[in-house]
C-alpha cells in the first residue's frame, strides 16, 4: 500500500488553478484568476529579441547557468528597485527564481519547522498559504482595515505568542483585497519588526500597477536590520510565461535561499532571463507598464461602476488604487460557493473567499479580477453576477 508523507494531508489543489482549468473555455467570462491581459504582451518585440538572443548568444541561452541568475538582469532589477521602490541594493543581493511563487515556497523552507507560527493579513494570498502549508506551520491571521494590517493586533500577538518565525505581507494592492498600506502603517510595522526581530516576507507583484495616488516606499526601503525579504516578479509587468521572479535579501538570508534553489530547481530559465534582459535594453519597460495601468484602470472603473449601481446596500467592496483585484463582502448568511455554482451556470466565474483565510470561515466573501476580461465581457459578466447576488440576498 502506498503511504504518502504526512504533509500531503495539509495540501489540496488551489481553487484558483482549478477554476482556471474550468474556465479555459472561450465562452466563460472569468473574473477568477490573477491573469494579465494577454493582448498587452509585447509579443512581436519579444519574438525579435528572442531571435537576436539565439543568434548572438544561442549556446549560452540553451545552457545551464549560475544559481543566482545572469548578472546583467540582476543589475537591471536592482536599478529598478531603487527607482520604483526606493530600495538601495545591488546584484549580489538578488537571486532569480522561477516566478515569485517559488520565492514563497522557499521562504517556508528557509524559516519554518512544523508547528512554527506564521503571521499574515486576514485575508491573504491563497498561493502563499498553500506554499507555507508544506512545512506544516500554524497560522495566525491579523485583522486589517483600509490602511492595512492593524498594528495593535499585531503587537498583541507578538507579545503573547511563542515561535513566531515569519510575517507575510502584501502592502501594495493586496491579493485578494486590493488594499494598500498607508505610509504611517508601514512605519509602525517596521518599528515592531525591528523591536521583535521577526523576518518579514514582503510580496510585491503588483506595486508598479498604480492607477492613482502616490507611490509609497517599500517596507524593504525602511529595513535597517536586514529582516525584510523582498519578492518581485516580471509576471504582471512583462509576461508570466517567462516564469521570472526574484528575491532580494540580506547576504546571510539570501545564502539560505540560494541553497534551497540549488536543491529544488538549480536556476531560473537561462533563455527567459536573457530575453527579458535584452528586451529591457532595447525597449522601454516604463512605457509598457503605463499601457498596462491605463488598461487596467479602465476595466476596474467599469467593474466598480456596475457594482455601485447594481449591488444591494448590504454588500461592500474595495476600490483599489492599483493592482488586479477587488474584494466583495456579502451578508453573512450568503454562501459564495453556492453563488459560484449559479454563476457558472450562466458562464461567469469568480473565486470564493474562504481559501484566502488559512483558518477557514468567511463564506460570504469573494474576489474579482478585472485585468483579464475585455470591457464588454466585464459589463456582461458583472450584470449577471450582480443579478444573481441580488436574487440570493
Amino acid at each position: 500500500m502506498i503511504q504518502f508523507a504526512d504533509r500531503m494531508k495539509m495540501l489540496k489543489g488551489s481553487e484558483i488553478r482549478e477554476f482556471m482549468a474550468l474556465t479555459a473555455k472561450p465562452d466563460i467570462i472569468s473574473f477568477a484568476g490573477g491573469m494579465p491581459a494577454p493582448e498587452l504582451f509585447p509579443t512581436e518585440q519579444i519574438m525579435e529579441v528572442a531571435r537576436i538572443v539565439l543568434e548572438e548568444n544561442g549556446q549560452e541561452a540553451l545552457q545551464y547557468g549560475t544559481t543566482e541568475g545572469i548578472p546583467r538582469l540582476r543589475e537591471q532589477i536592482a536599478a529598478r528597485m531603487k527607482a520604483k521602490n526606493n530600495i538601495s541594493t545591488d546584484a549580489d543581493h538578488i537571486l532569480m527564481t522561477s516566478g515569485s511563487q517559488e520565492g514563497l515556497a522557499f521562504s517556508a523552507q528557509v524559516f519554518l519547522n512544523k508547528g512554527d507560527v506564521v503571521l499574515l493579513e486576514s485575508p491573504s494570498y491563497l498561493g502563499a498559504i498553500n506554499a507555507f502549508k508544506t512545512c506544516e506551520p500554524n497560522f495566525i491571521e491579523i485583522p486589517t482595515d483600509s490602511d492595512g494590517m492593524l498594528m495593535d493586533e499585531l503587537e498583541s500577538v507578538l507579545k503573547s505568542t511563542e515561535n513566531v518565525k515569519m510575517i507575510y505581507v502584501i502592502p501594495d494592492f493586496q491579493n485578494p483585497s486590493g488594499k494598500t498600506w498607508s505610509l504611517e502603517r508601514r512605519k509602525q510595522f517596521m518599528e515592531l519588526v525591528n523591536q521583535y526581530e521577526i523576518p518579514v516576507i514582503e510580496d510585491n507583484p503588483y506595486g508598479e500597477l498604480r492607477f492613482e495616488g502616490e507611490y509609497l516606499p517599500a517596507l524593504k526601503s525602511m529595513d535597517t536590520k536586514g529582516l525584510v525579504v523582498y519578492l518581485g516578479t516580471f509576471s504582471k509587468i512583462l509576461a508570466p510565461g517567462f516564469r521570472l521572479g526574484w528575491i532580494c535579501a540580506e547576504e546571510k538570508i539570501l545564502a539560505k535561499y540560494n541553497f534551497i534553489k540549488q536543491a529544488y530547481s538549480l536556476q531560473a530559465p537561462t533563455i527567459s532571463m536573457l530575453i527579458a534582459s535584452r528586451w529591457m535594453d532595447m525597449y522601454d519597460l516604463d512605457a509598457h507598464v503605463e499601457k498596462i495601468r491605463v488598461c487596467y484602470k479602465k476595466r476596474k472603473d467599469i467593474m466598480l461602476e456596475i457594482m455601485r449601481k447594481e449591488l444591494p446596500d448590504s454588500c461592500t467592496f474595495t476600490d483599489p488604487e492599483g493592482g488586479l483585484f477587488t474584494w466583495i463582502e456579502l451578508p453573512e448568511y450568503v454562501d459564495t460557493k453556492e453563488l459560484s455554482m449559479k454563476c457558472l451556470e450562466e458562464k461567469v466565474a469568480f473565486v470564493t473567499g474562504t481559501g484566502f483565510y488559512p483558518n477557514g470561515g468567511h463564506k460570504n466573501t469573494l474576489r474579482l479580477n478585472y485585468s483579464n476580461m475585455s470591457e464588454e465581457k466585464i459589463k456582461e459578466g458583472m450584470m449577471k453576477l450582480c443579478r444573481i447576488i441580488k436574487e440570493s440576498i
